[in-house]
């Protein structure tokens, strides 16, 4: 049996995409201080590229591992790029896939399947490799509920915004972004896998304030973590997806107030001029799990 998350796998606030065959990038990579690292087969090479990237992805996920970053690859839609994409990227430095362009559970499905066999002839554990899903065409958006639960290998869900509106014919603005998000974290909340995104696309990131607001109300939604295309991004996310130190203290001041009203016999409580009930208590637990979750690295534990 799989378990649904991994190590580190499920609690990423930032993925930061590196191209395969940047150097320059994969130098600094450890200084981002991203929770993830996604090495890119996909958008960022070129296809005259395609195979120096591949043959340089176990070197460079060894070299992320070891200064104990998390790593992620994201592979090629074509299925004989995908395939070629896993074979060289499954290995014991690289946590996760990422699935561009997933169209259905069938497709999460077959890719496990392949994982399958990768793994038994490297000797690495069954369910080492975890799977991250882009939704980013139609009958991808059609078909998230059956995605999110397709596999236990799946932890994380994300609408790819770019590629997504070219399918609607729309342009990735706010409004036409919403919804599609919104139903990607109902799907991912109700798998039990993390819900990775915000509204807008990824390449807007010259505006710092504005991508702040834009993570603000990512998590106002429940979304967890995002991918990010520039290292200035990173801090970010980290800190928006993250309980600030107000939040902490006022999760720690409602359980203590209801606490305090249990032990009278009464189920509620009144705190900082609210009531306070069951459901709120959860929302103060979760909180204060995500803040010792984020007080160790993401690989740890």
């Amino acid at each position: 049996m799989i378990p649904r998350t991994g190590t580190g796998a499920g609690r990423w606030r930032s993925m930061l995409f590196i191209p395969a065959l940047s150097e320059r990038f994969l130098a600094k990579a450890a200084e981002r201080g991203a929770d993830a690292i996604q090495i890119d087969l996909e958008d960022a090479i070129p296809p005259d590229l395609k195979e120096p990237a591949r043959r340089s992805v176990p070197a460079a996920a060894e070299r992320l591992a070891a200064q104990g970053l998390d790593v992620v690859v994201r592979i090629n839609r074509p299925w004989r790029q995908a395939i070629a994409d896993i074979e060289a990227a499954v290995g014991p430095h690289v946590c996760a896939l990422t699935l561009p362009k997933v169209p259905d559970a069938g497709h999460v499905r077959a890719i496990a399947e392949t994982l399958d066999e990768v793994e038994a002839e490297r000797g690495l554990p069954r369910g080492h490799t975890r799977l991250v899903a882009m939704i980013e065409t139609c009958d991808g958006l059609l078909a998230m509920p059956a995605i999110a639960a397709a596999h236990p290998r799946l932890c994380g869900m994300t609408v790819g915004a770019e590629d997504l509106a070219v399918a609607l014919g729309a342009r990735p603005t706010v409004d036409t972004l919403f919804v599609p998000n919104a139903q990607a974290v109902v799907a991912a909340r109700n798998a039990g896998i993390q819900p990775i995104g915000y509204v807008g696309t990824v390449a807007d990131f010259a505006d710092e304030a504005a991508f702040a607001a834009k993570i603000a109300q990512a998590r106002d939604m429940g979304f967890t973590g995002g991918f990010c295309i520039h290292p200035k991004q990173v801090p970010i996310l980290n800190a928006g997806f993250a309980p600030s130190p107000a939040e902490i203290a006022w999760a720690r001041g409602v359980l203590a107030a209801l606490d305090a009203a249990h032990r009278e016999g009464r189920g509620a409580a009144t705190f900082e001029g609210a009531m306070i009930d069951r459901p709120v208590a959860e929302r103060a637990r979760h909180v204060l799990a995500q803040a010792e979750a984020f007080a160790q690295p993401a690989g740890a534990g």
